[in-house]
């Protein structure tokens, strides 16, 4: 009978065994970034409900690359009524209701994307403040995935007073302009609680490009939407006297 060795240095009993174990080492490994990513992006998101976020990573990018940062946060309290109607009214008339996703305008932005039409990608005011305050600014899939997540934690974790708030203070406005009050000083020359309600129109409605177009210089299209926004900041007060609270 032939007998056959095996090639010098194999050895199927103590091969396998060491492949098994560095697999489960790197399996353990992501199960606990995992973890860990769920409760340090959770506990973030809780200490900015009770501390206003100092800084973004949109604001930190246009620092080095050497523009000046114009920002001074204000309480949602103390802005004119009419600004956070406009803006609900300008991005997202379903704020009150919704728990950070339209489905609706989702799926109508998805079919618009298939006829190859150009369309925002219906983001909710939630979705925007969650991308705004802890995310980077670039489009891409992975951030869209972690946008989802944070929209989810905020939603929970923050009332939409607050949510309302954080994003009325670190929207840009323009160039080196974070929140409405430093808008409303650059555009108008008033305090965000002196803005009239033409003015908090025009302001929400050059969102969300406001490097593209200007409150003051209207173009056809910013023109035309603040004063659908500015009809419609009566129904949208009524309907947030008890969502704003």
């Amino acid at each position: 009978m032939m007998k056959f060795a095996m090639p010098t240095g194999f050895n199927s009993n103590t091969r396998s065994p060491a492949r098994h174990s560095w697999m489960s080492r790197l399996f353990r490994l992501a199960i606990k970034t995992i973890l860990w990513f769920f409760v340090l992006s959770a506990a973030w998101v809780f200490i900015y409900r009770y501390i206003n976020p100092p800084v973004t990573l949109l604001m930190i990018g246009n620092s080095f690359e050497g523009r000046s940062i114009t920002k001074e946060w204000v309480p949602l309290d103390d802005m004119l009524p009419d600004l956070p109607a406009s803006a609900i009214a300008a991005e997202d008339s379903k704020f009150c209701f919704h728990h950070g996703f339209d489905l609706a305008a989702i799926h109508k932005a998805m079919q618009a994307n298939e006829r190859g039409k150009t369309l925002r990608g219906g983001s909710t005011i939630s979705q925007q403040t969650a991308k705004n305050v802890f995310l980077w600014p670039q489009r891409s899939w992975l951030r869209k995935g972690f946008e989802s997540w944070f929209t989810v934690l905020i939603e929970h974790l923050w009332s939409k007073h607050r949510i309302m708030e954080v994003y009325l203070n670190i929207a840009e406005w323009g160039p080196g302009i974070y929140g409405a009050e430093a808008a409303s000083d650059y555009y108008f020359g008033v305090g965000v609680d002196a803005l009239s309600r033409t003015q908090a129109a025009r302001l929400v409605s050059i969102l969300p490009s406001p490097l593209k177009w200007s409150p003051v210089r209207l173009s056809r299209r910013v023109a035309r939407k603040s004063r659908n926004v500015r009809r419609a900041i009566r129904t949208v007060r009524n309907e947030m006297s008890g969502c704003l609270r």
